[in-house]
């Protein structure tokens, strides 16, 4: 099994975009979750703790809710 790479060991081209990807995923389930807040229970596709919870799921969490997750947008009609 290879070790792990501290993060002293990794390039400053791998750092930047490992810290961009951060960026972006975080981003995301901020966002989810603000949208989340935002809606009453009848905006939202099944119950709002559940989701919640599915957004803490790294990227698929938060897609899955902006994809599936909220009604009346059009895309899950």
């Amino acid at each position: 099994m290879a070790r792990k790479k501290s993060w002293n060991e990794f390039s400053g081209r791998k750092k930047a975009l490992m810290v961009v990807v951060s960026l972006v995923q975080i981003s995301l389930t901020v966002a989810g979750y603000r949208d989340l807040a935002k809606r009453s229970a009848d905006e939202v596709e099944g119950p709002k703790i559940a989701w919640g919870v599915a957004m803490l799921a790294n990227w698929v969490g938060p897609i899955a809710y902006f994809a599936k997750g909220r009604k009346g947008l059009g895309l899950n009609t």
